[in-house]
């Protein structure tokens, strides 16, 4: 007898649908979440304080631009920097000015202006202010004309009638010895005739003057006299020949 064959179990196939549906599901949440109002959008930090990065504390000669720029940094309460603030300065002693009047704070938080001082004061302020943050204020010496000096060309000689070899060259200064400049100084001939050209001059960056000394036809000492607003009279001399 032949054995009975034996019929084979018939195998359940399953479709892979459901899986490639729930796979493709999953892939596209994602894009789902990433689209507008899916999210709840990320509030930027609010502002609480001013700090100062440069530009405090410094000195120039009183009526010129501070030789640093005033950097300051707007911070959040926890010490994170803020954008997009508008940060004003107001100069509140010692006159002068600021560029620019308001500044809106970088990626960093930071602004930048350019100080210009008073021209008559030593003590100059500067205050500076956000919208809900406590103002602060920065400081800076204004340096006044203290001393008028003569660099160079006195107790020269020449001929008569003849111009100095060497220019004269006179220097205002302050506290420091910080040149100042924007000052004017005058000269007269005081003796022995001749003339100096300029009779006045303003001083340049340096706080310096130039002038040309031509001495008169006297022969033997020959003066002059330099002035500067309240400093002098500071006396010159030179020899003809």
């Amino acid at each position: 007898m032949n054995p009975e064959r034996e019929t084979p179990t018939p195998v359940t196939m399953r479709t892979a649908k459901p899986r490639y549906l729930v796979a493709a599901v999953l892939a596209i949440v994602p894009t789902l979440v990433a689209f507008s109002g899916c999210t709840k959008a990320t509030e930027a930090p609010a502002a609480a304080l001013l700090s100062i990065v440069q530009g405090n504390l410094q000195q120039a000669a009183a009526g010129t631009l501070l030789p640093t720029p005033v950097v300051l940094r707007v911070l959040a309460s926890d010490g994170t920097p803020v954008a997009k603030v508008p940060v004003s300065f107001n100069v509140t002693q010692g006159g002068g000015s600021v560029d620019p009047a308001t500044a809106m704070s970088d990626a960093n938080g930071e602004v930048k202006a350019k100080w210009t001082l008073g021209p008559n004061s030593q003590v100059q302020t500067l205050s500076a202010s956000a919208p809900g943050v406590e103002a602060i204020t920065l400081s800076a010496l204004g340096v006044l004309p203290g001393d008028l000096i003569i660099a160079q060309g006195n107790n020269q000689s020449a001929k008569a009638s003849a111009a100095l070899p060497v220019q004269i060259v006179l220097r205002v200064v302050g506290g420091n010895n910080v040149a100042i400049p924007g000052v004017t100084v005058a000269l007269a001939i005081t003796g022995g005739g001749g003339q100096v050209s300029p009779q006045s001059a303003v001083t340049n960056a340096l706080g310096e003057v130039s002038v040309r000394w031509t001495l008169g036809p006297q022969v033997g000492m020959q003066t002059a006299t330099v002035t500067a607003g309240t400093l002098g009279p500071v006396p010159l001399s030179a020899t003809a020949m």
